[in-house]
């Protein structure tokens, strides 16, 4: 569904303007999918999945460089999290590709495409045409914020699937060995690994309410998409001041590595379900936000 379908009115059209109607689900479901479809043919989308995808392989490569002859990964503990076990089954190289983006280019590039929603089409002139349609302003920014959200896991499983590849290519698989000291087996360290990837992109979210707020409030898209990587790097330099060890806790990226908790025997979920708290509330705070500033905007392009 094209942005012209999605803004022909009988108005529009030169005929009779008739009652306000009333959109039905299949036609949310079309905006919807017109609206991630239109996302990720953008070719700064696909630069974007393209740097997330050779992240792992340029770890994957060094590591197996490194360790050619014979000697052991990560320096003696330094590094990311897990990266001296990626030499003994390659599944831990999606762990690692994972802890290496997360801190900066997974939220860089949710940050980029949340930030350009609202205010590049403003930009572009053609928030207005899609006010036109019978979506409303509300309709419109619910689906805007649903499309940021599949770009956090579609962004998220580009990674991990990348790395997953590249760890079969260049080391072995089998069983895995966790931070607790017990053994798994592949099956199970597979399904572990796809919920890390579920934990990471969740625990975007609060970066993509952020983004959709700070969209609101310009009608430069480029603007906006500095901005929020902007507020992104200051956030992440606040979380490590020591001085400021009482506000960290309610920071967003806070809590994010504790995924790793998720390869303990038991699992240890304290952090996790803190972390997934803060990032509902800064969606529900930023979220609220950007509806209140949207919902009374003056659209003038």
């Amino acid at each position: 569904m094209s942005l012209a379908e999605v803004a022909e009115t009988p108005a529009a059209a030169g005929g009779t303007p008739g009652p306000p109607r009333t959109p039905g689900p299949l036609w949310t479901l079309g905006l919807l999918r017109n609206e991630l479809s239109t996302t990720l043919r953008r070719w700064r989308t696909v630069a974007l999945l393209g740097v997330l995808a050779a992240v792992p392989v340029l770890v994957g490569i060094a590591i197996k460089i490194e360790t050619s002859d014979g000697s052991s990964a990560g320096g003696g503990g330094e590094g990311p999290a897990f990266i001296a076990q990626i030499t003994n089954n390659g599944l831990f190289l999606v762990f690692t590709a994972l802890a290496a983006t997360l801190p900066f280019f997974l939220p860089m590039a949710v940050g980029v495409v949340a930030g350009d929603a609202i205010a590049g089409e403003a930009g572009a002139g053609t928030l207005r045409y899609l006010l036109v349609a019978p979506a409303g302003r509300t309709r419109l920014l619910i689906t805007k914020y649903a499309t940021t959200m599949a770009f956090c896991l579609i962004a998220t499983l580009v990674v991990a699937i990348s790395a997953l590849v590249v760890g079969a290519l260049l080391f072995p698989l089998g069983e895995l060995t966790t931070i607790s000291g017990t053994r798994i087996g592949f099956g199970e360290g597979l399904a572990r690994a796809l919920l890390i990837a579920l934990i990471v992109a969740v625990s975007l979210i609060g970066v993509a309410a952020l983004g959709l707020f700070v969209s609101t409030l310009t009608n430069s898209g480029i603007a906006a998409m500095a901005t929020t990587v902007g507020l992104l790097i200051t956030v992440q330099i606040l979380d490590q001041i020591p001085q400021l060890h009482a506000l960290q806790p309610y920071l967003f990226p806070h809590y994010w590595l504790s995924f790793a908790d998720l390869m303990r025997d038991p699992v240890y979920w304290d952090d996790l379900i803190r972390n997934l708290q803060v990032q509902g509330l800064y969606a529900a705070v930023f979220g609220t936000a950007a509806w209140a500033r949207f919902t009374t905007k003056d659209i003038t392009a």
